[in-house]
């Protein structure tokens, strides 16, 4: 795998051409057509690189680099809605995570919540660390937001722990992968770009482009908002 750098500039001038046809059409010269008689002969000599000093790409190749340098210069519109929005937040948690949502849903931050609290019926303590993007995927939020329904921890987030049990489920999600560090203790790696939240608070950070804050609301007994800032690195394939 190959970490694409300045290479995008040069991949411009893909855009140029419409079809991977046109592409093998710009390595051809005059002298081709007129000595082998066939434009057909001439583009199979060109992508074979025998028309080219530098590299001839090949089709599936061209494609992919040029949707690469294309979805860079003209990102795709991506449609969503925010649930949030003309919503007056029931609690402060929501009305923090309201200020997040779009930032999560357009994918240049991802939020994990720590979340204590106490069961309603047994009043046992059960803890979460939830990925907020994740959950927003897959759930109606209309209710959290308006105080309807209470956040709560579930055995599906990415650690859950309840306290009288003693039982622990670690999950992948959509954005993190749990790991179990001997000295660090839980990790969240980021899928996308690779890089750790550490969640034990005794860290002086939490880690590279990340922030911790605590939360203060009366429906929680304890909640800690992580915010990780995703730098996403372009990779293909030589």
């Amino acid at each position: 795998m190959t970490v694409i750098g300045t290479r995008i500039d040069s991949d411009r001038r893909l855009l140029e051409f419409p079809s991977y046809e046109d592409y093998l059409d710009s390595l051809v010269s005059p002298a081709d057509i007129y000595y082998l008689r066939s434009g057909k002969t001439a583009r199979q000599l060109a992508e074979l690189g025998y028309r080219c000093t530098g590299e001839t790409l090949s089709q599936g190749s061209f494609y992919r680099r040029s949707k690469i340098v294309r979805d860079l210069l003209y990102p795709p519109h991506r449609a969503y809605e925010l649930t949030s929005e003309f919503v007056t937040p029931g609690d402060k948690l929501m009305e923090e995570l309201a200020l997040r949502e779009r930032p999560n849903r357009l994918g240049v931050l991802s939020t994990v919540v720590f979340l204590r609290h106490l069961t309603k019926r047994s009043r046992f303590e059960e803890s979460a660390y939830i990925d907020f993007g994740d959950r927003l995927e897959k759930e109606d939020w209309l209710p959290y937001y308006r105080g309807e329904r209470r956040l709560s921890p579930h055995k599906r987030d990415l650690a859950y722990y309840h306290w009288r049990l003693g039982k622990a489920h670690l999950n992948e999600s959509r954005n993190y992968l749990p790991i179990v560090d001997p000295e660090h203790g839980l990790l969240l790696k980021n899928i996308h770009d690779r890089q750790m939240i550490t969640v034990d608070p005794a860290a002086a950070s939490p880690g590279v482009h990340s922030t911790r804050v605590r939360i203060r609301c009366p429906s929680y007994e304890h909640v800690v908002l992580y915010d990780h800032v995703i730098r996403s690195k372009i990779l293909c394939e030589n």
